[in-house]
């Protein structure tokens, strides 16, 4: 008996040709999809993989040869990482990446390596975070996020959750809960994030981050957070069913998250951005009153830290 929404054998699935290779996503940036893959690729189709996006001017007018020769690799190894990017063969990947090229990113995007110069490090990881943050900028779902900013702006208390680097995340929305102009609460806690989440009720919104979408005690807190009658929103580095199935709104920021062990967390810069967006625009829908309270917060607060300090006099 099969399962529901798994296709039977040879069935052709929707971005999937029948041989089960995946379709390159249509008018997606090969070096970003590289990128992407990258940490799921074999060991010798990695090394493919770094070739191209250390020089990707010189794997476009390389033969298959060439390319097998510069990365250190057997031609078949080759074909087989085009294959592995869902490419037909070799001439398929290179007029995409011809595409690529003609975008005018950055060949630094390439993976850090470790006789990388300070300077080198740096211009790799700006223009890698640059990039993948205006990667994220185009794919955001604008109707969702001012859907996200409707919830937010007639909430009556917002708590956020989140772990590890989404925990990071969740309390730098706490932080800004003069923009919301509400109760904003960010438990560190996983006992007391669920003892927060079976107390909301109705009003109250629950705003779940997680770059995978996957972490198991955080579908639990939304599930819980549901129960109690609140409104549950989830911010996610993708659409992950089981996040989406819990949350009454879904906020997709997808990033080009590499699990490398030199990468800077792409996702967690992001999500605070996407944040800044959130709270910013729930700021924005207040009243004067509530906006002239936040410019003379701002300015005794700018008075505070001009003061000297009592030591100092």
């Amino acid at each position: 008996m099969s399962n529901p929404g798994i296709p039977a054998a040879g069935e052709r699935v929707a971005g999937r040709r029948q041989t089960g290779r995946p379709l390159p996503v249509p008018g997606r940036n090969v070096l970003e999809l590289i990128l992407v893959r990258l940490p799921d690729l074999r060991k010798s189709d990695r090394r493919v993989a770094e070739h191209v996006l250390s020089d990707p001017q010189a794997a476009l007018a390389a033969t298959v040869a060439e390319t097998a020769r510069h990365a250190g690799v057997s031609e078949p190894t080759v074909m087989r990482f085009c294959a592995a990017l869902g490419f037909e063969g070799f001439q398929d990947f290179k007029i995409r990446l011809a595409q690529s090229v003609a975008l005018g990113l950055p060949a630094t995007q390439s993976v850090i390596d470790r006789d990388d110069t300070p300077q080198a490090l740096a211009d790799k990881v700006f223009d890698y975070t640059m990039t993948s943050l205006d990667w994220a900028r185009s794919r955001l779902d604008h109707e969702a996020v001012a859907k996200a900013i409707d919830i937010l702006s007639a909430a009556s208390r917002i708590e956020f959750f989140g772990f590890g680097a989404s925990g990071i995340v969740a309390a730098d929305a706490q932080q800004k809960f003069p923009l919301f102009g509400i109760p904003c609460g960010a438990q560190t806690d996983s006992h007391q994030q669920f003892i927060a989440a079976t107390m909301m009720g109705e009003g109250d919104v629950a705003v779940a981050i997680s770059n995978t979408g996957q972490t198991g005690v955080l579908l639990e807190i939304m599930q819980a957070a549901r129960q109690a009658g609140g409104t549950v929103i989830g911010i996610s580095g993708r659409r992950e069913p089981a996040m989406e199935q819990l949350a009454h709104h879904l906020l997709v920021i997808e990033t080009l998250e590499n699990t490398d062990i030199y990468t800077p967390t792409i996702s967690r810069l992001a999500a605070l951005v996407l944040i800044d967006v959130l709270s910013v625009g729930v700021a924005m829908r207040r009243d004067a009153a509530h906006q002239q309270k936040i410019v003379e917060m701002k300015r005794l607060l700018t008075d505070m830290r001009s003061r000297p300090h009592p030591r100092n006099r």
